[in-house]
């Protein structure tokens, strides 16, 4: 008999929480122990629980899916953590993995896709579908250069709520950081990017995918 795979689940959506846990718990090698409605609860969680495997949204209100993931990988290196969102952007997948995550799965994706991901995170596999794989290659051997995947996974996150129209004030209470240090960042973000106004940070975000147009 297979071990049973112990699953934290991490997303702002409790429509979303509770369909995850009945199409995992079809599985019989699958439980959920935890469920976490956004990137600070994640990481509490995580530290009361240790799963084998967390599933979890990239965007949530407050500490978002990517920083509550470099967290967790930071204090827990061995953290199989899969990055589970709407976002079908390869630049969040590429971010997703830098930053440590076994796999990434669209939520429009084949359901059988999460359920691979988990099974093969859990004995220390990384897993992206079919789909995405192919974007990665593709994206590789064009050259295509996103600019953004210049932004390291904390850059990335400040860009993100930048475009999103958080201020830095509120940048600095999600990510636990001071004013000071967002602002750097968002120098930084600038000078990598090569733009100079918010404006020109909003049209980037959208040209890439980082947030859909109005």
């Amino acid at each position: 008999m297979s071990q049973t795979i112990n699953v934290l689940l991490a997303d702002d959506h409790v429509v979303v929480r509770s369909g995850l846990t009945r199409l995992l718990e079809q599985n019989s090698d699958m439980v959920v122990i935890g469920k976490a409605e956004n990137g600070e609860q994640a990481y509490r969680l995580y530290s009361e629980s240790m799963p084998d495997v967390l599933v979890m949204d990239v965007s949530m209100p407050g500490m978002g899916g990517l920083e509550a993931l470099r967290r967790i990988i930071g204090r827990w290196p061995d953290a199989k953590i899969i990055m589970y969102s709407m976002h079908e952007n390869i630049t969040y997948a590429i971010q997703s993995m830098a930053a440590g995550a076994m796999g990434y799965v669209a939520k429009s994706g084949s359901t059988n896709d999460l359920i691979n991901a988990v099974r093969q995170a859990s004995i220390g596999k990384s897993f992206l579908s079919t789909d995405m794989a192919q974007k990665v290659a593709l994206h590789s051997e064009t050259g295509d250069h996103d600019p953004t995947r210049r932004l390291t996974t904390r850059e990335f996150e400040v860009f993100r709520l930048l475009a999103k129209g958080n201020t830095v004030e509120e940048i600095a209470s999600h990510l636990d950081i001071g004013h000071k240090t967002v602002a750097n960042y968002q120098t930084s973000i600038k000078q990598k990017l090569g733009i100079n106004s918010p404006v020109e940070l909003v049209r980037l975000a959208i040209r890439y995918g980082v947030i859909p147009k109005a």
